[in-house]
């Protein structure tokens, strides 16, 4: 199921929070009811947690990460990194990383198998970005904009991409990531995907302002109508202890 949700007055959900199958961090801030939205419908399955990145609310926009790992800019203090690994399932790993493009999350798209990523990333960055997020890593663009991160949103069911993309790069992206992709918009109109929405495989949040139109196309991709968390966590699990094993 899709949420729609607001921070401060503020409907660029995807800029305050970072949402994956493993764990949720929400910006430090904001009203009590938008970490209560996340926390009703997710804390039963996954951690969910406060945090700020390099002293700012900007979780979503500073960070990139997967049921695997997660990457935080070099920017990030010491203590921020201690609370977020205190916070984390002791599987995930955390990594910072100096990147010149230190907004990782408009620079990197993933889910848990595949990530996209900003022409003029590091190939340093490309090799941590594989290691830390046990990813295949594509640098791509999206619809002509190097920012893929901010441009699209998918998870391991489907994912939605700038409006104007054209249906070639839609067939090659959607063959690249193996997931069902869709050209649409969030918060009433919005191309910036990623700042407007989070979502992972059995729920997503977006902004107030998101339509009923453009909430049913995000249930319909990211095939959130009969998702079922429990069974994906728990199969999330399995295949992790199978990986340890």
């Amino acid at each position: 199921m899709a949420n729609r949700t607001i921070f401060e007055n503020s409907n660029e959900v995807g800029v305050f929070a970072n949402l994956t199958n493993a764990y949720c961090m929400v910006s430090l801030g904001g009203s009590q009811g938008f970490y209560s939205t996340f926390q009703a419908e997710l804390a039963e399955h996954i951690p969910v947690f406060k945090t700020s990145i390099a002293g700012t609310r900007l979780v979503g926009r500073m960070t990139v990460g997967n049921r695997n790992g997660l990457l935080l800019p070099n920017t990030t203090t010491d203590q921020e990194m201690q609370h977020i690994r205190n916070s984390l399932p002791d599987e995930v790993v955390v990594q910072r990383i100096d990147e010149r493009l230190s907004a990782l999350g408009n620079c990197i798209a993933c889910n848990d198998y595949v990530a996209l990523i900003h022409p003029d990333i590091d190939r340093e960055t490309e090799e941590l970005i594989a290691d830390v997020l046990g990813v295949e890593v594509f640098h791509s663009t999206i619809a002509g904009n190097s920012v893929v991160g901010s441009y699209c949103k998918f998870t391991n069911q489907g994912g939605l991409v700038h409006p104007q993309t054209p249906i070639e790069d839609l067939d090659e992206l959607s063959s690249l990531l193996s997931v069902p992709l869709v050209a649409g918009t969030v918060n009433r109109g919005s191309d910036v995907i990623a700042a407007g929405m989070v979502a992972n495989d059995w729920t997503a949040f977006c902004g107030m302002d998101t339509t009923a139109q453009e909430l049913s196309v995000i249930e319909s991709v990211f095939k959130l109508r009969d998702a079922k968390p429990s069974a994906i966590v728990k199969e999330m699990r399995s295949s992790l202890i199978d990986s340890l094993v």
